[in-house]
């Protein structure tokens, strides 16, 4: 599990790759006479060192606990510095930053003519590259430099750059106000959850249309359809249209794939279009064009160009081996996915200081639904006992409850009757608690409660009885979602049939080819 607790310098220095740890040594080497400085030494014990440890710093004597903190921080500084001065030279970022860099020590030197030069080519390649948030700045700095030099390079210059800030100022603007809709809409999301009646549907909807009301879709650029497509996935989300969700999730991906410069230039936004486009099909079950997508992000962020960073390695795991496991949960291939799980388990580690505890118990998760489709009730148990002994889920309470109702179902089929009770109380307790009870939650405890109390002879009645509701159950728009996260109809069917439930899962699967 991951520590969040960790001196920062040390997971910087920790993060480093052999390369950046080598060029840091050559750099530091050039500031100081000699290599054996202070904060060379410090480097050396924290790299070699496997957990932060101070006293082991301190008893190194290389500095008093009165300069630690300075020492540290000078450290942390330097490394920056150099990891600055090697950045890839493709990151057109970088590279903008570099040259508005450059136009400002010319400008300083009142070298106008060469300042304005830089600027102009700079502003070319932002807009090419739709970072208008750059190109407005260099626009405001051309003005200041007109304001002060009469150039006369261009007839008309003054009125060029004010309709040139016009333009920019109004579309980064739309920019801002919808990326502020996708953030409220997201702190909605973690605030209250799923929309769960429909005052609470009228809602959100009359809030995002009240926002997006004067706006024309049709004149935006790259980055303001980027950021309408997200506010209104997170829309779709809330208010549970998986559809909806789908369609804006699928313009979000097909945007970066129609202008895939944009996917190297912004690959946070394209990996997190794809996991979100996923999502939206593993809701719908679109199981082929599901494998179809996957295939695709997977081959795209093996490309060459796709960059590559520590973020950017961890949010591709995040996401690749979370749909991984989605895809075979989707098909019932619980058996064939097995393999998947050292592999998830090893990554976790690898990427533990990048991945918060909420995606680690997702995890946990699909590996125990893994289990659970596989008949393997004591592996299933094992890792819903991760989520529900972990005291830190405040932001992800559904995930709690599924894993604990999981748990329920798993305890019952292992026959552990003592156990099975004890965490029927749990549970209610806890479900009473969240103060969040859906209908669905409420009926499976109430079903699992009472199943000691049937004959045996009328338990395949009960289940069916109990199939008939839940069916209804799963046609309600705020129940609907329950059931992706536990598939109790396929249980119950399985249960009903006297079947396993991956030969359900499979089946529909079949049926469902879409």
């Amino acid at each position: 599990m991951a520590n969040h607790q960790k001196d920062f310098l040390f997971v910087l220095i920790k993060s480093l790759s052999k390369s950046e740890k080598r060029q840091f040594k050559i750099f530091a080497s050039r500031l100081e006479t000699s290599s054996n400085t202070k904060f060379i030494e410090l480097f050396n014990i924290l790299d070699k060192s496997e957990t932060y440890d101070e006293k082991l710093i301190l008893k190194s004597g290389i500095i008093q606990k009165v300069q630690l903190s300075n020492l540290k921080s000078y450290l942390y500084k330097q490394i920056l510095v150099s990891i600055r001065l090697n950045i890839p030279s493709q990151n057109i970022r970088y590279q903008l930053r570099e040259q508005m860099d450059f136009a400002v020590i010319l400008y300083n030197k009142g070298l106008y003519k060469q300042s304005l030069k830089i600027l102009d080519k700079t502003k070319q390649q932002a807009l090419e590259n739709d970072e208008k948030y750059m190109a407005y700045e260099i626009v405001e700095f051309e003005k200041l430099i007109e304001s002060q030099y009469i150039t006369r390079s261009i007839q008309g210059r003054a009125d060029e750059l004010v309709v040139q800030a016009k333009e920019l100022n109004y579309r980064n603007t739309i920019s801002s106000k919808l990326s502020n809709l996708s953030l409220q809409l997201y702190g909605i999301m973690l605030k209250t959850g799923y929309v769960k009646s429909d005052a609470e549907y009228k809602y959100i909807d009359d809030y995002f249309n009240k926002h997006i009301a004067k706006l024309d879709e049709s004149k935006f650029g790259f980055r303001e359809k980027y950021w309408f497509y997200n506010a209104s996935l997170w829309r779709s989300f809330l208010v549970q249209d998986f559809l909806a969700s789908y369609k804006f999730a699928y313009k979000w991906v097909t945007l970066f794939y129609d202008n895939p410069n944009m996917i190297y230039l912004n690959p946070v936004f394209f990996l997190k279009g794809n996991h979100y486009f996923l999502e939206s099909l593993y809701m719908l079950k679109y199981k082929s064009n599901f494998k179809k997508y996957l295939n695709k992000l997977e081959e795209t962020i093996a490309d060459p160009k796709f960059p590559v960073n520590d973020n950017i390695a961890s949010l591709s795991f995040l996401y690749v081996y979370n749909n991984k496991l989605n895809l075979h949960i989707l098909a019932g291939t619980f058996a064939e996915s097995e393999y998947l799980i050292p592999e998830i388990l090893e990554k976790i580690k690898l990427h533990s200081d990048h991945l918060d505890e909420h995606h680690e118990m997702l995890f946990f998760y699909k590996i125990a639904s893994i289990y659970f489709g596989n008949e393997k009730y004591n592996e299933c148990i094992f890792y819903l006992d991760k989520i529900i002994n972990n005291k830190n889920l405040t932001m992800r309470e559904d995930l709690m409850c599924f894993a604990r109702l999981l748990s329920l179902i798993a305890h019952y089929e292992i026959g552990k009757d003592y156990y099975l009770e004890n965490h029927l109380k749990n549970t209610y307790k806890f479900l009473i608690k969240m103060n969040d009870l859906h209908e669905v939650q409420k009926e499976i405890i109430k079903f699992l409660r009472n199943l000691n109390n049937f004959y045996p002879a009328d338990i395949k009645k009960e289940f069916k009885k109990m199939h008939t509701r839940f069916v209804e159950l799963e046609k309600s728009t705020y129940e609907k979602r329950a059931f992706l996260y536990l598939d109790i109809i396929s249980w119950l069917e399985s249960k009903i049939e006297n079947r396993k439930i991956a030969d359900i899962i499979k089946e529909k699967a079949k049926l469902n080819n879409r």
